[in-house]
């Protein structure tokens, strides 16, 4: 997406000093942030392009006041470290769909600021998982942690990694906060466990299979929370892997009862199947290794 030209843009609503609501070409209403960028501005005055920091459009029907709103809230001096952070690792450009990203990085780092000059340690239980479970992710949020603490003071330490990298991984769903992926990285968890109990293996989330299913399943989790299970093939390629990996099949049965129950939905039969699928893939895998 490239970015929008700002140069014909004009004020619409001014949020404070740092944050002012505009139309881009397209006639929808965008958020724009930038130092200073609605100091004495006045509804129906040009946007100084000088000024614009990032450009956020808000997506899904999000209302663009409540969401300037947050981003008035946040200090705007984090707020700016954390845009720019965003933009100069290649999380996000300058324009963006997904303003609450940076919305919920940037309330973050400032708490961590915060229990930093109070002295204030956390530890973040699940870092092995995250670093595991969502490898991209982690790397990608180590890589904002360095670009964040060359603009912020204190410095923040490496642990906060973890809780950068679970925003990240929690900008692809629908929820605004981080309870469905706190849950989502549980389920993932207590799935492997299933896998590797009923099948007797040893199952790496480093291994090339896991790492398939893992993903899977991730797209698995923003299908039910988009209301959007995979459907309509269940007469023909369901049935084929369901006979074809019968062992399989009934793990992924298992497994279909455990996201029953800790998330409350039930999976379709095709989303069945195509976890039967990757279950059938991780153990021919193993047996691959053991007879290697």
């Amino acid at each position: 997406m490239s970015e929008p030209d700002t140069s014909t843009m004009r004020v619409l609503r001014v949020l404070n000093n740092n944050v002012v609501i505009s139309r881009d070409p397209q006639d929808q209403e965008v958020i724009l942030t930038g130092r200073g960028i609605g100091f004495r501005a006045q509804p129906g005055q040009k946007v100084d392009p000088e000024k614009v920091v990032r450009v956020f459009v808000p997506a899904d029907g999000r209302d663009p006041d409540h969401l300037a709103e947050a981003f008035a809230m946040i200090d705007q001096e984090v707020l700016r470290a954390v845009v720019i952070a965003l933009r100069s690792t290649g999380i996000e450009g300058s324009d963006s769909t997904r303003p609450t990203l940076a919305i919920a990085v940037a309330d973050h780092v400032s708490g961590a600021l915060e229990r930093q000059r109070r002295g204030q340690s956390v530890e973040y239980p699940l870092r092995a998982e995250v670093e595991t479970l969502y490898a991209t992710e982690y790397q990608q949020a180590e890589r904002l942690l360095v670009a964040l603490n060359e603009h912020i003071d204190p410095k923040l330490g490496s642990a906060e990694a973890t809780a950068l990298a679970l925003h990240l991984v929690n900008a692809g769903f629908s929820a605004g906060d981080l309870s469905f992926t706190y849950t989502m990285t549980g389920v993932i968890q207590q799935m492997l466990a299933v896998v590797g109990e009923r099948h007797g293996l040893d199952v790496s989330p480093r291994s090339m299979s896991a790492a398939r299913f893992i993903t899977h399943v991730r797209y698995m989790f923003v299908r039910i929370q988009q209301h959007r299970q995979l459907a309509g093939q269940e007469s023909t390629i369901g049935r084929s892997i369901r006979e074809t990996y019968p062992e399989a099949a009934q793990t992924a049965g298992a497994l279909s009862t455990v996201v029953q129950l800790r998330l409350g939905a039930g999976l379709s039969p095709d989303e069945v199947s195509y976890l039967a699928l990757h279950v059938a893939r991780m153990t021919m895998d193993a047996e691959a290794e053991r007879g290697a």
